[in-house]
């Protein structure tokens, strides 16, 4: 965070200082929610989660470096008491990008979100300091603590903007404004919340809304392909650059294939030349993923050949997203397992059989590993049915559905899709898949494991590679 005196925090935040004796002491250090996280010079913010409570470790804050302490009541040591723990992360962070120089870029989108901004971040690493969202921290807690991670050498500030209702990305965009606002899709993700996509849209679109005009330097990268967010560009008086695999987009790609081992390699077209690009990453939705990027880092001055270069050499910075590791007996898992919806699961299955082209021709077979896409409302049936109906159509060999009722549904539309029986199962939990999948894979198989974040279906990729289950997210202060 860029440097701040207690007494200026204070006043940002509109808080009451409790036990501090020198209200000029800077904050030079990060703010977090965890008190095991707290580093010298730091802030340490406390909510009380739904298991912990972080005034209960306000002590173990201060004594680990803290300066002060941001809480909703005295807490024994250094405090800055506010009535709003999330309002005041919000007011100063807001506070701090307006001091930066940095650009900010926003993004949002049903699915490809953590993918993006992973690309983004690598491209703009190029052109100087980069801030970006750790994971998935979109949300209201998650995002300003992504933004008072940077500093004043800071060039670009990244930032993952989820929505779970209207006027959730305007409360965002308003508290780090955005220069550059991106759109990627507009899904099913969240149906049964929003009620249907036209209402996700218009959630979506508030990014695009609150961008400043062309003149002031704002531009509006939108989704060629997907007419719910083509017509976002009547909703921004930003400069529109489209993206996607059609003629007219602004950023496109021509020659679209997979290499042997799934890969996505295409020609890429800017407004300033042409490059070609090979991606380490797995399945053809990342084209649509590495077009919105290359869009961004064309708006902020990267020519045609730098984007194409940086986007073969981009890797995967977040954890259980396509996560690929060959185990020694040649048991390959894919662990995609963070997140789920209709159109991420569609898109990871067809990447499963991309790569299993090769696994085929040596004998190994592509399994499923597939759980609950939790919020789809009435959607839910038709959905799940659909999933399982697709692995048939698909070819794949094996189909694990993992879970409750859901996966029922899933393991229900593969069975009346074709003439599976023994290739789908429906077992109760991650416990019982892992058992089943010790005993069934064999080297050259490739097993796929995916569902909502709720399923917990990291589990079972982690115990097939013998690796520690670790949780990824926001926890309360500890």
């Amino acid at each position: 965070m860029i440097s701040l005196s207690l007494a200026e925090v204070t006043a940002i935040v509109g808080g009451q200082p409790y036990d501090i004796p020198d209200l000029d002491q800077r904050v030079a250090g990060p703010v977090v929610i965890d008190s095991r996280e707290v580093r010298p010079g730091g802030l340490f913010a406390a909510f009380a989660g739904e298991r912990v409570d972080g005034h209960d470790y306000a002590e173990r804050a201060v004594a680990a470096g803290a300066v002060a302490v941001v809480a909703t009541r005295p807490v024994g040591v250094p405090a800055i008491v506010v009535d709003d723990v999330v309002a005041a992360l919000g007011a100063l962070a807001r506070a701090v990008v307006e001091r930066l120089g940095a650009r900010v870029v926003g993004l949002t989108g049903s699915a490809g979100k953590t993918s993006t901004k992973d690309l983004i971040a690598q491209l703009l690493e190029r052109l100087g300091p980069t801030v970006w969202t750790p994971g998935s921290f979109n949300n209201e807690i998650g995002m300003p603590l992504t933004a008072l991670r940077a500093d004043d050498a800071t060039r670009h500030l990244v930032l993952e903007m989820g929505a779970r209702g209207i006027g959730h990305i305007r409360y965002l965009a308003e508290l780090t404004p955005p220069h550059i606002g991106l759109v990627l899709n507009v899904g099913t993700a969240h149906i049964g919340e929003f009620g249907g996509r036209e209402q996700i849209a218009q959630a979506k679109g508030e990014l695009v809304e609150g961008l400043p005009s062309a003149e002031a330097g704002g531009v509006a990268v939108l989704n060629a392909d997907d007419p719910l967010v083509r017509a976002m560009s009547a909703r921004t008086k930003a400069e529109v650059l489209l993206f996607g695999e059609g003629a007219d987009a602004h950023v496109r790609a021509e020659n679209v294939r997979l290499t042997d081992l799934g890969q996505p390699s295409f020609t890429l077209h800017t407004p300033t030349g042409c490059g070609d690009v090979t991606m380490r990453l797995y399945g053809e939705h990342h084209v649509s993923n590495a077009l919105a990027a290359a869009a961004v880092a064309h708006a902020l001055g990267m020519s045609a050949p730098e984007i194409a270069e940086a986007l073969s050499e981009a890797g995967q910075l977040s954890r259980w997203r396509m996560e690929v590791t060959e185990r020694a007996d040649g048991v390959t898992i894919v662990n995609d397992a963070y997140n789920a919806n209709p159109e991420s699961m569609r898109a990871a299955l067809r990447a499963l059989v991309a790569m299993g082209t090769a696994h085929r021709a040596q004998g190994g077979r592509t399994w499923a590993v597939l759980g609950q896409m939790a919020e789809l409302g009435e959607e839910s049936l038709a959905e799940h049915d659909a999933v399982g109906r697709l692995a048939v159509r698909l070819n794949v060999s094996k189909l694990v559905a993992v879970g409750g009722q859901e996966a029922a549904w899933i393991d229900m539309g593969a069975k009346n899709e074709g003439s599976w029986g023994e290739e789908s199962v429906h077992v109760s939990d991650a416990r019982a898949a892992v058992e089943l999948l010790r005993r069934e894979l064999r080297p050259g198989d490739i097993a796929l494991v995916k569902a909502s974040r709720s399923v917990g279906l990291e589990q079972v990729a982690a115990e097939l590679l013998g690796e520690p289950s670790t949780a990824e997210g926001e926890g309360a202060g500890r």
